[in-house]
């Protein structure tokens, strides 16, 4: 099963940077004046170029036989009976092959979500005051605090990882295969078309 992870506030602010971009270059199609209207294209190009490499393309996706991590220049592939290893911090690294590892940019833990979930495995205190009193607590409860303390999201796609590839490698007569990188097509030709429409920006009287 295909699985995606995105950081979804930088996937919904990228969408309607788009339509923003959308709108406006349909204003300045419709009322050209030249230069300004070719300069004001160029820098709204360049800027789409960014927010496209930097919140609408990285992903980490875990599909059947392998994790493919996209970050904003190149696309890695690695095996799941590739990886040796999975560390968390506020990114996900993943340790393959000879000493590789794979930075994924998606999903990252801030230091404050990070503090948020640690508060959220905290037992909860009673009310203060004259009848203060302390909640009781299930020991179901206790034991989904303790399990969630400290755990972000990032936290738990490690998991997905390093259980898919502890499964891998498990397989009778899996052998660990080459990992693949590939540059980014995609974002290289929107970065090219940019540059192209800065150029005509700086030519054009």
């Amino acid at each position: 099963m295909k699985q995606t992870y995105r950081s979804r506030s930088a996937f919904v602010m990228a969408w309607l940077w788009l339509a923003f971009v959308a709108f406006n270059v349909y204003d300045l199609i419709n009322k050209y004046t030249g230069k300004a209207s070719m300069v004001a294209l160029a820098v709204l190009a360049v800027l789409t170029v960014v927010v496209y490499v930097v919140a609408l393309r990285p992903a980490t996706v875990l599909t059947e036989h392998e994790l493919v991590g996209r970050n904003p220049l190149r696309t890695i592939r690695v095996p799941w009976a590739a990886i040796d290893d999975v560390t968390v911090s506020h990114a996900i690294s993943v340790h393959h092959g000879d000493g590789g590892v794979l930075r994924l940019w998606t999903p990252m833990s801030s230091a404050r979500e990070r503090a948020k979930a640690q508060r959220r495995g905290m037992p909860s205190q009673g009310r203060r005051g004259r009848f203060a009193t302390e909640p009781t607590v299930s020991r179901a409860e206790q034991a989904a605090q303790e399990a969630l303390a400290g755990r972000t999201h990032a936290d738990w796609v490690g998991d997905q990882i390093r259980e898919r590839a502890e499964a891998a490698r498990r397989r009778t007569g899996e052998q660990p295969v080459e990992v693949r990188t590939t540059w980014a097509y995609d974002a290289i030709a929107a970065a090219v078309a940019a540059l192209a429409l800065v150029i005509a920006a700086i030519v054009v009287p």
